[in-house]
């Protein structure tokens, strides 16, 4: 047995720290924990359990993880050790002290990324996908590359000369281009160029093969194209970069026009500061000197690299053709009660309440419940938080749909989904001109509740369906990402769901909420309420346990009331996807409480916590919540969250008995963490059963889901495939 196994392995031996544990260090760094998580994305690529293919992708992720976290938080940082900050994060460390940190793990993984990579492509090549260079290229490869530069290259590049008269150009976030040294071969004159690679044209350019796949970057076809771009210069130097900048959005406290704001806000986000910027190992003395001058980059802010320069559009090598790499295909499952009622999902919820977990059941459902309510003449009123949506939103149509048919249609939109601000802002303008009430939340709040609300004519009276999710309103993401829907009819949460919806419209704060806590106001005091309790059952003897799933938990106050309830004899077991501030296992500070990550095939996101309430886990009487929330000081102190209790026996058993004990017991894609911050992959042994919570979700329906289900009918927690 694996300390992995939460649910059935005792806890491990604790360890003892040389640390004052009722200060800073009673924490973990908030970034180097996020850099830890993205270790785990990348050694995904290395595990040979997982399809070649996939394991690429992982490469991919990691790169584009990384890029987002230095856009993001390492520009955060940066802007506050240039402004002489030195006030210390909660584990201690200022700005320019987490800055070296992250500089030094960073460099290591990118290293590590090449590396990686190298065995990829290695094992690519014998699966018949290669990658070629310049020396691969046959004679009939240069004549396919001579008309596709010509035919889809050239039209929409933009060679720029660097002197007097041509100042050196802008490039935008993530911009890639190619720096060149020429001389012009009638007199030896020298040349300075610059040569931005669109993006808008794909990185990996597919050669002609009879047989497996072939591929050349585009910045070597580029390069043996360079006499068309300047007839008459031959190469002398060249080195390839790019630069990643500030995208982090600043806003004027008092905004008048909020989205006309944002706009502007958005192309300041293309201009800001650089953060980081790879180039080229070796390059020429010259034009690594002219780059970092021009763009004023600093020594410690230049990575180079030997190998790939942007990892993350490995993606495109991902290939739909070749299945055979790639996970064994899945389609999600239609609920059966949903088929029961011939697709009606109003008739499905109002049998009793129901709980999906996406992706094994179909997001289609959520969908569905809109369009639905968009075409019944019965339906009076829509509600709707939108976070993050896709492009040719089918939730956006149907709610466009419902206003244009004269329904009355209240369409929250936030503007401030990081990097979806953009898309939010035309979905809003959508909207408004089908006649729906769109409002922008709060100014100082980012609204990240996940709530829809229809309201139904039947009778002679008006019944709410609620809809609260841990995911967002997104078909696209809702394939990869673990994430749970509760519909229901009950009249407390509808009650409660209206109260909201008021708050985010009108600013009226809700007075008394029944089933449900929120952001900024009750939802942080509800757990420590809860945790608390839990304590206090410990103290008096009785059985005290606490299970909770989240993405990250760094929230200070949320950990100390954790380790108060560890000391108080509360057995504690969580599921942290990524960051975790909490240093489990702890003698005198955490004995009870224990952290495991789940990396796996999908990306698990829901949030969950589960309260023993004097019966231990798990049991019919234990309190049971789905949250929008991770618990963070921003999620709990500074955005609109919710918090809902489950109160129908059959969701609770399927969070309970389900959801959280499958993920507690996992083994096969689970890794343990350490009082130091440090992960471990859980060990299997060779030929031995290893439990895949996410296999035993795609075999075993969701409980609520199921037609004749009750909380008596929990699947046992096994799967098939189940050896290593």
């Amino acid at each position: 047995m694996t300390y992995a196994d939460f649910l059935k392995a005792d806890f491990p031996p604790v360890v003892s720290l040389n640390a004052d544990l009722t200060g800073p260090s009673r924490f973990v760094n908030r970034e180097l924990s996020w850099l830890g998580f993205n270790w785990r994305v990348l050694e995904e690529a290395e595990n040979t359990r997982v399809p070649l293919l996939e394991r690429l992708r992982f490469l991919s992720i990691s790169a584009a993880n990384l890029d987002e976290f230095y856009t993001v938080r390492v520009a955060g940082l940066r802007e506050l050790k240039i402004s002489g900050n030195t006030i210390p994060a909660a584990d201690g460390l200022t700005p320019a002290e987490q800055l070296i940190l992250i500089d030094k793990d960073a460099r290591q993984l990118m290293a590590k990324q090449q590396t990686v990579l190298d065995d990829l492509l290695e094992e690519m090549e014998t699966a018949g996908i290669s990658v070629c260079t310049p020396d691969d290229l046959t004679d009939e490869d240069r004549t396919f590359l001579a008309d596709y530069f010509i035919e889809q290259v050239f039209p929409v590049l933009s060679p720029l000369a660097i002197d007097p008269a041509h100042p050196f150009p802008f490039l935008p976030n993530a911009g890639f281009a190619l720096a060149l040294e020429l001389r012009r071969k009638k007199d030896n004159q020298p040349l300075r160029a610059l040569l931005p690679i669109p993006q808008q044209i794909r990185r990996f350019v597919q050669l002609p093969s009879a047989e497996g796949h072939r591929f050349l970057p585009l910045e070597d076809l580029l390069l043996t194209h360079v006499d068309r771009l300047f007839p008459g210069y031959k190469t002398t130097g060249h080195c390839a970069f790019r630069v990643l900048r500030d995208s982090d959005l600043e806003l004027e406290e008092e905004a008048e026009d909020l989205v006309r704001e944002f706009e502007v806000a958005l192309k300041r986000r293309r201009r800001g500061d650089v953060v980081r910027m790879k180039i080229s190992a070796g390059a020429p003395e010259g034009l690594r000197k002219l780059i970092m001058e021009e763009l004023h980059v600093t020594d410690d802010e230049v990575v180079e690299v030997v190998g790939l320069i942007g990892v993350a559009d490995l993606s495109e090598l991902v290939l739909g053709d070749r299945p055979d790499l790639l996970w064994p295909s899945f389609t999600p499952r239609i609920p059966e009660r949903v088929q029961d009622h011939d697709g009606d999902m109003f008739a499905a919820v109002r049998q009793k309440d129901m709980l999906l977990h996406h992706p094994y059941e179909t997001f289609d459902m959520v969908v569905r419940f809109l369009q639905q309510a968009a075409r019944d003449p019965n339906v009076v009123a829509i509600k709707q938080t939108l976070y993050r949506t896709s492009t040719q939103s089918p939730i956006v149509e149907a709610l466009c749909e419902a206003a244009e048919d004269g329904k009355s249609v209240t369409a929250l939109v936030e503007l401030k989904a990081r990097f979806d601000e953009a898309a939010n802002i035309r979905q809003s303008r959508r909207l408004e001109r089908s006649g729906a009430h769109v409002v922008y939340g709060f100014l100082n709040y980012k609204t990240h509740a996940k709530m829809s609300v229809v309201v139904r004519r039947e009778g002679d009276k008006l019944v709410t369906y609620s809809h609260f999710g841990t995911g967002n309103y997104h078909p696209i993401t809702a394939k990869i990402y673990t994430d749970l829907s509760l519909f229901t009819t009950d009249p407390a949460l509808g009650r409660d769901a209206h109260k909201v919806f008021n708050y985010l419209s009108g600013y009226a704060m809700p007075e008394v909420l029944e089933n449900l806590s929120i952001s900024p106001t009750s939802l942080k005091q509800t757990l420590l309420d809860r945790i608390a309790e839990e304590a206090a059952l410990a103290e008096e003897g009785k059985p005290a346990e606490i299970w909770a799933k989240m993405n990250s938990l760094i929230e200070a106050d949320v950990i100390d009331a954790l380790y108060a309830a560890s000391q108080a004899g509360v057995k504690i077991n969580l599921v942290i996807r990524g960051i975790c501030g909490l240093r489990p296992g702890v003698k005198g500070l955490s004995e009870n409480i224990r952290v495991k990550s789940v990396v796996g095939r999908f990306l698990e996101h829901s949030r969950i916590v589960c309260f023993g309430a004097g019966h231990g886990l798990p049991h019919k009487k234990a309190r049971v919540y789905i949250s929008s929330a991770d618990w963070m000081g921003r999620n709990l102190n500074r955005r609109v969250e919710t918090l809902v209790e489950a109160t129908n026996p059959t969701v609770k058993a399927q969070i309970v008995s389900q959801i959280m004990a499958a993920n507690l017991a996992d083994t096969a894609q689970s890794w343990v963490m350490d009082a130091n911050g440090s992960f471990t992959r859980a060990a299997t042994e060779e030929g031995a059963f290893a439990f895949n919570c996410h296999r035993f979700f795609m075999e075993n329906p969701s409980l609520s889901g199921r037609g004749s289900a009750g909380a008596a009918d929990v699947p046992k927690l096994t799967h098939t495939e189940d050896t290593v």
